[in-house]
């Protein structure tokens, strides 16, 4: 077999770091179910019509041909052809549509994925990752204290990625109606270009965004200065969100009897009771920043941005907000607000940059020595009954020299090695064996410490601050 080329964007972590990767999983999964969220998994393709939904998406979408229509694939348009989801809300609002009957609402859900997103490879960005999402679906309404609960999970996850090397994280929250009400107050009509634009603020910064709106969107220069001005205004508080806003109003311009402003105050009235409820649980976690706009069109409501403390180029890693229309049966709406963490790159900077590192490689706690192959089964039978007590146990690949056993066990990790009896009648069973000679004459090392023992299968025990396959964090400062 040929040798393959590796793919830019497409990470295939280590053993070791797949160790990190999967403890993360597990930390997050954890917390969303401590919070009540259910899992599932939907399909890893989507009809053409549900990925364009989601706007401005369509060159980031991998579609897929079977080998015999390749060549005849401009036939068949995008809306019919098949791709591979790019995030999970889109199939999340297929999925509720067609299982509705059998889902409770309001449907919590977490669900942790891979997706393909044919974007340009950088750091921190892949076009193959894992996303870890929470949403909670309402059937025909949903309440407005969700969009305060699934912020403060999130932050919950990052509090416990703390161990793991992350830095404290901070969701920065804003409202699409806020936003669009001040836009329409000051006589602005593309919404989603204005919109799209501040969105790209942290990457181009004010006086490219500035071009932007005038050329893009028709904005005059005042009020691209206007744009500018709202995306400046942050608050830990409401009653500052609302003198900030009200300030912006009155230096601005904009009428205070019309719809535009009606429509901001139900914008500022849900963002400040997000920020003022989430510090009652973690002062300063939430906080209102008006430059988050998230350029995608099926937000109705809040949006979300977490950022963490010293990694400004990292940039978000987990995002979300409200979306009262994605879903729709009929008549029938399913309002939703949802959050997704980009778990690769996380894993990817706590990897490179935080200096996680797995405690071992393999998740065996125990390697079996084997004499000699004619003996090989005796070993085996070891290996199984201590897998049987739940103690990870792998047996040693070939009968070679013991100091060459023993260093096989230390390049993964494995703390401990036993030594057999060597004096087993052949005729005996490798089970038999494991329950009758062990306790006469085999022993257990710890390789780490160098301390040896005579051991029983059926009753040793590993000590757990060996034993555990765990994630540690290497001090860079004396490294």
């Amino acid at each position: 077999m040929a040798k393959g080329a590796s793919l830019s964007g497409f990470p295939e972590w280590l053993p070791s770091e797949r160790v990190v990767e999967q403890h993360v999983i597990d930390t997050v999964r954890k917390v969303f179910e401590l919070n009540g969220y259910l899992g599932i998994e939907t399909r890893a393709v989507e009809q053409g019509s549900s990925l364009l939904k989601k706007g401005e998406t369509s060159k980031e979408i991998y579609l897929l041909s079977r080998l015999q229509e390749v060549g005849s694939e401009n036939d068949t348009p995008v809306e019919d052809r098949i791709g591979l989801h790019f995030d999970l809300t889109v199939p999340l609002s297929r999925y509720v549509v067609e299982h509705s009957g059998a889902l409770t609402f309001p449907f919590k859900r977490w669900q942790i994925q891979k997706v393909w997103r044919g974007e340009r490879p950088q750091e921190g960005r892949f076009r193959e990752f894992v996303q870890a999402d929470i949403d909670v679906v309402g059937n025909g309404e949903l309440p407005e204290h969700y969009e305060v609960e699934l912020p403060l999970v999130m932050v919950s996850v990052m509090e416990e990625l703390r161990a793991f090397g992350m830095p404290k994280a901070t969701v920065h929250a804003n409202n699409r109606k806020l936003s669009e009400g001040f836009y329409r107050g000051l006589g602005l009509d593309d919404i989603e270009g204005v919109l799209r634009e501040v969105d790209k603020l942290d990457k181009i910064g004010p006086e490219e965004v500035t071009k932007l709106l005038v050329q893009e969107c028709g904005a005059n220069e005042s009020q691209a200065e206007a744009c500018l001005a709202l995306a400046g205004l942050t608050a830990s508080d409401g009653n500052g969100l609302r003198a900030g806003f009200a300030a912006l109003c009155e230096r601005f311009g904009i009428e205070k009897d019309g719809e535009a402003f009606a429509l901001a105050q139900e914008g500022l009235s849900t963002l400040a009771m997000i920020v003022d409820e989430a510090a009652k649980i973690r002062p300063g976690a939430v906080i209102a920043d008006l430059k988050i706009a998230r350029g995608l069109d099926y937000y109705t409501g809040s949006v979300y941005e977490t950022f963490i403390d010293g990694a400004p180029s990292l940039g978000s890693v987990c995002s979300g907000g409200r979306y009262d229309n994605l879903a729709t049966q009929g008549n029938r709406r399913y309002p939703g607000v949802g959050l997704s963490i980009g778990l690769s790159r996380l894993v990817s900077y706590m990897l490179h940059t935080a200096g996680a590192t797995a405690s071992r490689v393999s998740p065996a706690a125990v390697l079996v020595a084997v004499w000699d192959e004619s003996s090989r089964s005796v070993s085996n039978g070891i290996a199984a009954q201590l897998r049987k007590r739940g103690i990870p146990a792998d047996v040693a690949p070939t009968a070679a020299k013991l100091g060459k056993q023993i260093r096989y066990a230390d390049h993964l990790g494995i703390p401990y090695v036993w030594f057999p009896s060597d004096n087993t009648d052949d005729g005996e069973s490798a089970e038999g064996a494991a329950s009758s000679q062990h306790a006469g004459g085999d022993e257990v090392k710890n390789i780490i410490t160098g301390e040896q023992q005579a051991a029983d299968c059926l009753s040793w025990l590993p000590d757990t601050v060996y034993a555990q396959q765990s994630v540690q964090i290497e001090d860079k400062a004396q490294a």
